[in-house]
């Protein structure tokens, strides 16, 4: 994607554990919405592009949440593609943008999934779920990555505490998230104790589901003027939905697949990264996403964790990620891109990471049978 659309503001609905009654869907979404385009400096009245991306906005859509919104469009996009919703929502807003189809797309995913939407949602996720793996039961989504985590440590030599040098390495990045739902330190000691909820996975192993919204306001370059803050550029993009994975053993995303063109396209490789974020739904999925897009060069997984995350050495979901920060549905594919965009603005408070210029941001989801199907990865660079 040519660097002429731009990310010129972000903004994210508070993310909470257990929302007060009354909370709905689109009053989480417009929230987001407010927020973005007050970053951005504009007014409802300049956006004239929506895509919006959320599992429980229903029997509503997009265009019933523009009306909602008082917004008046010349192009509108529903998506559903989960974690590679906001690469795939930014894709096609930068181009609407480059075509000239819309000056100003205000990009948002969010939900509201209380207790008995959330158990709907996980066992109608789609026909496969409903009919060959709820009547089981299967346990869900945690169940299904448990599998998958202990095939991951079998072939890479891993360990609990191996994947707990993550989740503690991004808890201490969420202690300095105001946002982030859970911020207390968290011990080695802590997290080999915690309760197991799908051998070998603990309760921090599994995001917990929240409540809240992201969004960010796209441009195009040229529609710059009066931007209060510095625009951050689309660098490069890549997208791939091949339901065919699912014949494979779930090590390798498609992301494996895009590496190349996107690096390519970017002129930059994993090195030149400032910041990084990968959709960490479950810790092995954040390492099987930076091993797709080449972070570990020609080391061994088990010193690449130790050696680059668990010293912070390379800045990995800095706003402690879904698994501190909370899952907000939809939402947590969007969260990395609004987190990066705060960390190139030098928006980021006590987690800012010095002289951020270049991000990485990756999608990864949709489980059509036991593997996510989507994937995708931007590259995003502060505008000098």
């Amino acid at each position: 994607m040519a660097a002429d659309a731009c990310i010129v503001g972000c903004g994210e609905a508070r993310y909470t554990r257990h929302a007060p009654a009354g909370t709905n869907t689109a009053a989480v979404l417009a929230d987001a919405a407010w927020l973005a385009l007050e970053s951005a400096g504009i007014d409802a009245g300049a956006v004239d592009g929506l895509a919006v991306s959320s599992f429980s906005l229903g029997p509503d859509h997009a265009i019933d949440l523009a009306w909602r919104l008082g917004v008046h469009l010349r192009w509108l996009m529903e998506d559903t593609n989960g974690g590679a919703s906001a690469i795939n929502m930014l894709q096609h807003a930068g181009r609407a943008v480059q075509a000239g189809d819309a000056t100003t797309v205000l990009v948002l995913a969010g939900d509201h999934l209380p207790a008995a939407a959330f158990r709907t949602l996980v066992e109608e996720y789609n026909r496969a779920t409903r009919d060959h793996l709820a009547p089981l039961p299967f346990g869900g989504p945690n169940s299904l990555f448990a599998m998958l985590t202990q095939r991951h440590a079998r072939a890479y030599g891993l360990g609990r505490s191996d994947y707990a040098a993550l989740v503690i390495a991004q808890r201490q990045w969420a202690a300095h998230n105001p946002g982030a739902v859970y911020r207390e330190p968290l011990t080695l000691e802590e997290y080999l104790a915690a309760p197991i909820v799908s051998d070998p996975l603990c309760i921090y192993d599994c995001v917990p589901v929240v409540t809240g919204g992201d969004a960010i306001v796209v441009r195009a370059r040229d529609h710059l003027s009066g931007s209060r803050r510095p625009p951050v550029l689309v660098r490069a993009l890549r997208l791939t939905f091949n339901p065919d994975d699912q014949q494979g053993d779930g090590l390798r995303t498609g992301l494996s697949v895009l590496a190349g063109e996107l690096w390519a396209e970017a002129g930059a490789g994993p090195r030149d990264m400032d910041v990084t974020m990968v959709y960490d739904d479950y810790p092995a999925m954040a390492l099987v996403q930076l091993t797709d897009l080449g972070y570990l060069g020609e080391r061994e997984l088990r010193g690449f964790i130790a050696d680059e995350l668990a010293s912070r050495r390379l800045p990995v979901n800095t706003s402690g990620g879904q698994l501190s920060a909370g899952q907000a549905g939809a939402a947590g594919g969007l969260h990395g891109v609004v987190e990066a965009v705060r960390q190139l603005r030098g928006e980021a408070g006590g987690r800012q990471v010095p002289g951020a210029r270049r991000a990485l941001v990756a999608g990864y989801g949709m489980v059509v049978y036991r593997y996510g199907a989507c994937a995708g990865a931007a590259v995003l660079e502060r505008a000098r």
